[in-house]
């Protein structure tokens, strides 16, 4: 993968301009109260806005999509904001109407606005293409109200949505200091990682599991693959074994019978660089059973990898130079399941360089306490795992195309 070629914010001179900055503070949110329950997105794009402290920031970000019970306004989000970073944040209720372009025109140098939930607008919530987004009401009238555009929303980078690739082709844009950190560090898995490297698969995305794995082995940047979780039971299947009915229900329920056909061609050719788990727990009368994956019993699920699964698996990563994690190995939230995905990850947090898909296993990692252990935590779970499979996320896309437009 080549260096990508998107600017920084040093590149774009942000001082006395008008800066519209995309962030991601979509966070779980007590329907209730409507209070914002986690502000660790937030704290991820703390530097970015110290970054900016001379600029005029317009804060355009979003919260959930319409029909779900958390779509709200953001009010909430600046005040937040407000209290993290120690400065003032206005709220305007407005994406780009009267009441938003008059708070925009008069802003100071070091003002911060937040605009409203970018979703509102029904534009904002469809998939198009560069061309097309940035011919969107959204983007011109947004494009209209700012000097420049830098796009710190790294776990919005794999979608196409008009904010996010459209506004880049109408300004001189940059990426934030999160976004900079995130596409520099995952590029390095891809040369540079010191070897051997070793995936971590797990969870339930097993599409995208496969992907990776996939692009890891063909390209020769990983040197093992370790399987867990819900991508252990479909590579267990395509490697012929019995899971049970629960956990074969699970894959069929899924729709991944295509993934068995994917596991079987990746077992076929990289049959030594990939690991699954000898040994599973299933809950049986209630409590944690262990058994051999040749002897699964048919009526109970599998839900954690086993103790001889977990302790060779935990040797493995710890001659890795490099490892990619992303993915529980089992139930974690269930106390009898959580054995697998906590002492992977405590392995894993040894290596020398280690990088955490976003998601489940981050906030797992912040249970455990052990944040401070790895290398880089992603903030962006789909984008994460997209990028780990090559292919060019339309936010960098249209980042790169701006710096060829603006220079």
């Amino acid at each position: 993968m080549e260096d990508v070629a998107i600017g920084t914010i040093k590149d774009l001179g942000c001082e006395g301009k008008i800066v519209l900055l995309r962030l991601d503070l979509n966070s779980p949110i007590d329907p209730a109260s409507h209070l914002i329950l986690d502000d660790k997105r937030f704290r991820e794009h703390i530097p970015t806005m110290r970054a900016l402290s001379d600029s005029r920031t317009v804060i355009i970000t979003h919260q959930s999509r319409p029909g779900k019970k958390d779509f709200t306004t953001l009010q909430a989000h600046a005040e937040k904001l407000e209290q993290l970073l120690g400065i003032q944040v206005t709220y305007v209720d407005s994406i780009f109407g009267k009441h938003a372009r008059d708070a925009v025109a008069t802003m100071k140098n070091g003002d911060v606005v937040m605009l409203e939930n970018v979703r509102f607008n029904a534009e904002e919530n469809l998939t198009l293409n560069p061309e097309d987004a940035k011919k969107t009401h959204i983007v011109k009238k947004l494009a209209a109200m700012a000097n420049v555009f830098v796009n710190d929303a790294f776990g919005t980078a794999h979608r196409s949505q008009p904010t996010i690739i459209g506004l880049p082709l109408l300004l001189k844009s940059a990426a934030g200091v999160l976004m900079e950190k995130e596409v520099t560090t995952l590029s390095k898995v891809f040369s540079g990682a010191p070897r051997p490297v070793c995936m971590v698969l797990g969870g339930t995305k097993v599409d995208d599991s496969i992907a990776v794995a996939e692009n890891m082995l063909a390209n020769g940047i990983a040197d093992q693959v370790i399987v867990i979780g819900v991508v252990a039971n479909v590579f267990l299947v395509a490697n012929g074994y019995n899971i049970g009915n629960p956990s074969t229900q699970l894959i069929t329920q899924l729709k991944y019978e295509q993934e068995i056909e994917k596991a079987k061609a990746i077992l076929e050719r990289y049959r030594d660089q990939v690991i699954m788990p000898e040994f599973v727990a299933v809950r049986q009368e209630n409590k944690r059973v262990e058994y051999s994956v040749q002897k699964i019993p048919q009526d109970v699920p599998v839900l954690d990898i086993g103790m001889d699964a977990i302790a060779a698996m935990k040797q493995d990563i710890k001659r890795a130079g490099t490892v990619v994690f992303n993915g529980p190995a089992g139930v974690f939230e269930d106390t009898d399941f959580a054995t697998g995905t906590y002492e992977l990850l405590r392995a894993a947090s040894q290596v020398k360089f280690s990088v955490v898909g976003g998601g489940h296993t981050a906030a797992v990692i912040e249970k455990l306490g052990i944040e401070q252990d790895f290398t880089h935590i992603s903030t962006g779970g789909g984008a994460c795992i997209e990028f780990l499979t090559g292919k060019k996320l339309p936010a960098i896309n249209a980042l790169e195309q701006s710096k060829k437009i603006f220079g």
